[in-house]
């Protein structure tokens, strides 16, 4: 009997010592679940304290430089122009913005000699153009995360277009280019921000350009031209400041 009662104190020491060690590894676990609960909650506090400081700022300036394809003339190749690019947004609210847009275009025109006349007039086969452009209207931001952002303006204004700069004394119009003019722009695109830190960042935009120069016809004389369709991409630094009033 005495051997009997001293394995069932066994028995019992040891569910009891089972039951405490279950105790304590339950208690950890729940500890550590309380741990990593409070961590993600830290977390996502932090994430969100960041993204309210970086689309809370009231301004955005923005510089930098890019590549259009363009039409120089109504029976010409298109040609690449080298851009630069600046611009400000005065955010109303983290969604809607007020977005202004100043560019430079440089390029050099591919002349059609087939159309225009058999051969280069006084060596002229691809004179200088440029194009600066002036232009405003609404942004409204689609996404917004801690390190990226995406909004979509469509902007519009004035292109002042030099056609005659590199032509050696002949007409733009001549050698088949546009008419050196001051004429309406209209614009669109996306403005894609990498966010270095809530008020620092880089921004690709591709970007739709539409032009509405005008040439003359060098089988009526008159003048023709329509909306021309240009393509391109800039990429600037972005350096916010300022803050939305609540």
């Amino acid at each position: 009997m005495s051997g009997f009662k001293w394995n069932r104190k066994w028995f019992a020491a040891m569910l009891v010592v089972m039951v405490i060690m279950g105790a304590t590894v339950s208690g950890q676990a729940q500890a550590g679940r309380r741990r990593r609960r409070e961590s993600n909650a830290n977390r996502q506090a932090r994430i969100a304290r960041s993204i309210e400081d970086t689309y809370s700022h009231r301004w955005e300036l923005a510089g930098g430089g890019g590549y259009l394809r363009f039409r120089t003339g109504q029976y010409n190749q298109r040609s690449n122009e080298i851009t630069w690019e600046t611009s400000a947004t005065y955010n109303l609210n983290p969604k809607w913005s007020v977005f202004g847009d100043i560019r430079g275009m440089y390029g050099n025109a591919k002349i059609n000699n087939q159309i225009n006349f058999p051969v280069a007039i006084n060596g002229v086969y691809r004179p200088l153009i440029t194009n600066y452009t002036f232009m405003v209207g609404p942004q409204y931001r689609f996404y917004a995360k801690q390190k990226f952002s995406a909004s979509a303006h469509i902007i519009g204004g004035l292109d002042l277009g030099n056609y005659d700069g590199g032509t050696k004394g002949i007409s733009a119009t001549t050698l088949g280019l546009w008419a050196t003019s001051n004429r309406p722009v209209v614009s669109a695109g996306f403005n894609l921000d990498y966010n270095l830190y809530p008020n620092l960042a880089l921004r690709l935009t591709p970007t739709y350009v539409g032009t509405m120069f005008r040439g003359i016809n060098p089988s009526t004389g008159q003048a023709d031209g329509n909306l021309q369709n240009n393509i391109g991409v800039n990429g600037a630094i972005v350096f916010r400041f300022g803050r939305i009033r609540k």
